[in-house]
């Protein structure tokens, strides 16, 4: 089964030639190597590029171990380069190669190199090549499919690839297995073997029971407000632990670096500025986090709310917890304020959506109650309340838009309707 990835081998074509390294990050198992090595070496080829011009190092085999050695593969690079037309050099996994600064600095001297990366841990790659190359490291952050995409290689209608998707997630391989039990072991030992194992390795974690209670902490509370002294007081409250302030924010930054979950920070809209914590985590994959949890707490509610967040950012948003404040009086007279929350503030560039995830709207209390901190935003940016039900897009008397996840996720200008 072919699954397109149209907008990043787009994103790729669109660097060609450009005297930076393209370093495409993302989750591991998310379609990295897929992209590069058989994508866009697919769209090369179709292009007139001979296969002699295509030279491609999978780290991460264990074949190619020799490899790591950087003397090692800048002689064998060089020995492939015999004339004086383009190639294009792909290294996966370039984590795993010692001193890849070094060899990447080197190759950025071949005059008719055009040069790819592919890693899966950001501190390695996005902020150190980036800082290393002073600009010459182009980032392409790569995620799970989208719902759309996921759409695209799913058999069956849109409402039982939603039931799929909201408990498998978006990880390339689960689309094309079968049953079940498959998914579930894949996704299930693919966190245990894969994610975790390589960070305890990387960060050499000894006492491996606090990062494991840790991620389940997480995954339990997507799409609530929490912060590191929070979490320190679960982990004496309810494992009866002693984990230090300090680990807890250790081990938070490395999920963050392995991609496996994003914060969204809290931004006050009317006085233009962000607050410091609590803030809220989701996970880079809605299936990863349901797998940590044995598939026990599939609460439908949050797990859109984490697949609206990740597909803003998917389309390029950064995604922000909107705060706005309320004032007025009570029934005796008081003047009273109170913080309300919006869910996302999404930021491209001048563009901005305020978006209220909301599953349902059965009643009109409902509908007040999600629409409150909305119509408390005085800006002209548009505002949309997304919900589960399949309903018409509106637009009422406020300004505000309603459309269902569906056409929110399956279409691409849904921003705009």
């Amino acid at each position: 089964m072919d699954i397109k990835r149209d907008k990043y081998l787009n994103d790729l074509i669109n660097r060609m030639h450009n005297g930076m390294i393209k370093v495409v990050t993302g989750i591991r198992r998310c379609g990295k190597s897929y992209l590069l090595f058989d994508i866009f070496k697919n769209y090369l080829l179709e292009h007139g590029v001979t296969a002699s011009h295509i030279i491609t190092i999978e780290l991460d085999q264990r074949k190619n171990k020799k490899y790591r050695d950087p003397d090692t593969i800048l002689d064998y690079i060089e020995s492939l380069i015999e004339d004086d037309e383009q190639y294009y050099i792909m290294l996966d996994e370039v984590q795993m190669l010692q001193e890849f600064e070094e060899v990447l600095n080197s190759l950025l001297h071949i005059r008719n190199a055009d040069i790819y990366v592919t890693g899966s841990n950001s501190k390695f790659l996005s902020k150190d090549v980036i800082t290393e190359f002073r600009g010459r490291g182009d980032e392409i952050h790569i995620y799970p499919l989208t719902f759309k995409e996921f759409m695209e290689a799913y058999d069956g209608d849109m409402y039982r690839g939603w039931a799929e998707y909201v408990v498998y997630g978006g990880l390339p391989l689960t689309v094309t297995m079968k049953t079940e039990e498959q998914k579930i072991s894949y996704l299930t030992n693919l966190f245990k073997e894969t994610y975790l194992k390589d960070i305890i390795e990387r960060h050499h974690i000894e006492k491996t029971q606090g990062l494991e209670d840790l991620v389940n902490i997480l995954a339990s509370a997507i799409g609530s407000l929490t912060n590191p002294p929070k979490i320190e007081a679960i982990f004496k409250s309810a494992i009866q632990s002693t984990i230090s302030l300090n680990t807890i924010r250790q081990y938070i930054e490395h999920l963050e670096d392995a991609f496996i979950i994003n914060k969204a920070n809290r931004y006050n809209v009317k006085g233009r500025k962000y607050i410091g914590t609590p803030l809220k985590y989701y996970f880079e994959d809605v299936g990863l986090r349901n797998a940590r949890l044995g598939f026990r707490q599939v609460e439908e509610t949050h797990l859109m709310e984490n697949i609206i967040y990740n597909e803003l950012r998917s389309r390029g948003y950064t995604v922000d917890v909107g705060v706005v404040e309320k004032r007025g009086t009570d029934e005796n007279g008081k003047e009273y304020k109170k913080q309300l929350e919006i869910d996302f503030v999404a930021n491209l560039g001048s563009k901005r959506y305020y978006i209220q995830s909301a599953f349902s709207m059965p009643t009109e209390e409902k509908r007040i109650q999600e629409k409150a901190s909305l119509v408390n935003v005085n800006d002209s940016f548009k505002k949309i309340i997304v919900v589960k039900d399949v309903v018409n897009v509106t637009r009422d008397e406020d300004g505000i838009t309603t459309m269902s996840i569906y056409d929110f996720l399956l279409k691409e200008n849904s921003l705009e309707l």
